[in-house]
């Protein structure tokens, strides 16, 4: 049964700074491409792409991450992927998001950015113009790969990315954070904001070399910034935003019961805080969920809208944009 929550919910209009695109490919959308391209080790129907989701730690998701990657080869693929995404998200009543590409993952299987990025675009392109969603990209790299990876990934978004790029980022497992400074001075010269991945599985070390070497514009995740007491002190001062998503912690293992999760006590904390699905499809949920789940864990119709409210002033977007998006909440809650 809807209720009067979950219908303010649905109708509430957002934003959301940390999703996948690789991570939104739904599970008949993977086993089409999959069956397109003759990817082995991927389950060959929708039920057992679902069951193939059950993750036993962070670990074993990147695997199956990389694995489901695979099946995106040509300018094709990709711009189905991006245009089936942005339909997704609108029917959320999404207005806006910041969409991490795992460019390096394809171009260490030989699909040239190039590609990538055509028929990214091309999609986004496709679902604005169906249905008034705005998509941007951050591209980025697997931080185990070492910076190496970092600087021929940023190679490329110089080279090829479109206007819509406007962050770079790393993610994948969480090494250290200091390594790759160099790469991100790099790119913040050029213009792009800092978004790495970091206090997700590790710990709050994690977050402060984010902060310190990478000069962090935004924290993906940083759940484990509420471990050190000086850190949460910092980004209390700060406001500077760490996206979170409840159901990804919890289908990796990084947070063991639905209950335990800090998002509450990071709010009471006075942290900046986002709402996001990160790889919606690969943990059963969507952003409604995420907001479902937040409710859930106590937070009020209040709260939720100034979650909403935070995933607007977090974002990448020029300040009139801004202005007009958090004057469209405003008018939607009144």
């Amino acid at each position: 049964m809807t209720t009067a929550t979950d219908a303010f919910i649905d109708g509430l209009p957002k934003a959301e700074l940390h999703v996948h695109l690789e991570g939104s490919m739904l599970p008949q959308t993977l086993l089409k491409l999959a069956r397109k391209h003759g990817v082995s080790g991927v389950p060959d129907t929708v039920e057992g792409i679902e069951s193939w989701y059950e993750f036993q730690d962070f670990g074993h998701f990147i695997q199956v991450y990389m694995r489901s990657i695979e099946a995106l080869r040509d300018e094709e693929d990709f711009a189905l992927l991006a245009a089936e995404t942005g339909r997704t998200l609108a029917a959320q009543n999404v207005r806006y998001a910041e969409v991490t590409v795992s460019l390096n993952g394809h171009m260490v299987r030989g699909v040239p950015a190039e590609t990538v990025f055509a028929g990214i675009e091309a999609g986004r392109l496709e679902a604005e113009r169906e249905t008034g969603v705005r998509m941007r990209w951050i591209p980025d790299f697997a931080g185990h790969l070492g910076p190496d990876a970092g600087e021929e990934t940023l190679d490329a978004v110089l080279a090829h990315g479109p206007a819509s790029v406007l962050g770079f980022g790393v993610g994948g497992p969480e090494v250290e954070r200091d390594q790759f400074a160099a790469v991100f001075d790099r790119a913040r010269a050029a213009g792009l904001r800092s978004f790495p991945h970091a206090g997700e599985v590790e710990g709050a070390d994690r977050v402060w070399s984010s902060i310190r070497a990478l000069k962090a514009d935004r924290i993906g995740h940083g759940i484990r910034s509420m471990d050190d007491p000086e850190l949460v002190a910092h980004l209390r001062d700060t406001q500077l935003p760490l996206d979170v998503s409840p159901t990804s912690n919890l289908c990796t293992r990084a947070v063991a019961r639905r209950a335990d999760h800090p998002l509450p006590r990071m709010i009471e904390a006075g942290l900046m805080v986002t709402l996001n699905s990160d790889d919606p499809p690969m943990f059963g949920t969507t952003l409604l969920g995420e907001y479902r789940y937040a409710r859930e864990l106590g937070l009020s119709a209040e709260a939720l809208t100034e979650l909403a409210r935070n995933g607007v002033r977090a974002s990448f977007l020029e300040p009139a944009e801004k202005a007009a998006l958090l004057a469209e909440i405003d008018a939607y809650v009144s």
